[in-house]
């Protein structure tokens, strides 16, 4: 039994949970009767109709002959194609992240002026209120820096004079002051953690303002706050291709359906992480990360077409790793020939990989990333086409940049706010704007009572 007694799980429990199983199940036959979006997705991966939104659109087919074709996947921040968004900061040579956020917030590209004293508003907001450190990070440090993240956020709520005023201005405060500030509370999470579980040194650098998001991360998080520029700019990569998802992702979805009750910012965001965090959304890449450490360990010759295919087939076949049947890190519940932020992301992780001399690691992931296709095709049957998503890349990314396990979820959050705080900023705004219908009321059948988003 678990020596902490607040943990135990006691034969009452296990009592009450026989009941529940019990009492508690519905026949899967039900789902396919009444045609239930499980996860807001069929069988197929086609969504279900949430809801409206301009922040961005996520295109994985066109409409020929009134037939869906499958196409090579495209993201639209504002109607705009990520892919021109980041050869526009990458052939320039600056950072992309500040400027894609203005972008999901306000709807159109900043000059550079705005962008300027946009970037200069956001690093006047990376100061935490005083002794927030020392009384609230420091005091029992989490092993998940994602519940690190949701206490700070909540705790928040304290420190703010106007924390339930849901008016746009204090709402675009606040969204602003916490896309500022969760390197801080991500990256002084870990440190604290790490210092009083691990007994490693403590680390708690103060922020530069003048600094990207993605410097003022690897500022943070290293001892000598020393990074290259290459390290930075592929960081700052990985977070505009996470900053935004359309709105049918599970935590911006959360987003839209929190922000509608009326609440608090804090309580929104705080909601959002706790979706976020589920290792089918944001902790995927960490599954990748630990399915490329067992393959490593298993596979003798890293360039044997032969050898890595059968431990593959050994994945799908539950034979393997975490004998779940998953090859981690291929397909995505929307994307079908491609997913276009893989494929931007991979073309600077050989770079990287160069730089970090782990081109062998980079020539297996690309050799499974073209084999697992090939496995699951001929293993499964499946409903439309599989392809790497940005998880099969984006751990190892974060692996070349030394970034610890536990941040890589936060990393996500750090990015993801952004479009989280614009698509509650655009909830707000057409809240009042909703038009209902009549409707009549039909009784469900007793078997089973639909639960319906209205």
């Amino acid at each position: 039994m678990n020596s902490n007694p607040f943990s135990n799980i006691t034969p009452d429990i296990l009592e009450l949970t026989e009941l529940c199983k019990k009492n508690s199940n519905i026949n899967p036959e039900l789902y396919v009767k009444y045609d239930v979006k499980r996860g807001l997705r069929d069988v197929s991966g086609k969504g279900v109709l949430t809801g409206l939104t301009e922040i961005a659109e996520v295109r994985s087919y066109t409409i020929v002959d009134s037939e869906l074709v499958p196409c090579e996947g495209k993201l639209f921040y504002r109607g705009i194609d990520v892919e021109e968004i980041v050869d526009g900061f990458i052939s320039e040579n600056r950072f992309g992240f500040e400027e894609v956020t203005y972008l999901l917030l306000f709807g159109q590209l900043p000059d550079k002026n705005q962008l300027q004293k946009f970037t200069t508003l956001l690093g006047e907001y990376r100061s935490l209120p005083t002794s927030f450190v020392r009384d609230i990070i420091m005091k029992a440090p989490s092993p998940d820096m994602m519940n690190t993240l949701a206490r700070s956020v909540l705790t928040l709520y304290s420190y703010d004079d106007k924390a339930d005023d849901i008016s746009i201005p204090n709402v675009l405060r606040q969204s602003l002051q916490l896309i500022s500030l969760f390197p801080l509370l991500s990256v002084y999470g870990y440190q604290a953690f790490k210092h009083y579980h691990d007994g490693q040194s403590l680390f708690i650098h103060t922020p530069e303002p003048k600094l990207s998001t993605a410097e003022m991360i690897l500022h943070l998080l290293r001892p000598d706050s020393k990074y290259t520029p290459l390290e930075a700019k592929i960081l700052d990569l990985a977070l505009v291709l996470h900053a935004e998802h359309g709105g049918g992702n599970n935590s911006t979805f959360t987003t839209h359906v929190v922000t509608s009750t009326g609440t608090d910012t804090y309580s929104s965001v705080a909601a959002s992480l706790g979706s976020l965090k589920g290792p089918k959304h944001g902790g995927a890449n960490i599954k990748v990360v630990k399915m490329f450490e067992d393959m490593k360990e298993k596979v003798s010759d890293w360039t044997d077409d032969d050898e890595v295919s059968a431990y593959l087939t050994a994945l799908l076949h539950k034979e393997a790793f975490d004998k779940a049947g998953l090859i981690y890190g291929m397909g995505h519940a929307v994307y079908s020939i491609s997913d276009p932020r893989a494929n931007v992301l991979k073309s600077f992780v050989e770079k990287l990989a160069k730089e970090k001399g782990k081109e062998k690691e980079y020539n297996l992931y690309s050799k499974v990333e073209r084999l697992a296709a090939e496995t699951i095709a001929r293993e499964r049957q499946i409903y439309k086409g599989v392809s790497a998503n940005i998880d099969f890349y984006s751990g190892f990314v974060y692996s070349m940049l030394d970034l610890p396990i536990e941040l890589y979820t936060p990393i996500f959050a750090i990015a993801r706010i952004s479009g989280w705080s614009a698509h509650r900023v655009e909830e707000l705004i057409n809240a009042g704007k909703i038009i209902r219908p009549a409707y009549k009321s039909v009784a469900a059948p007793r078997e089973y009572v639909p639960i319906i988003d209205r």
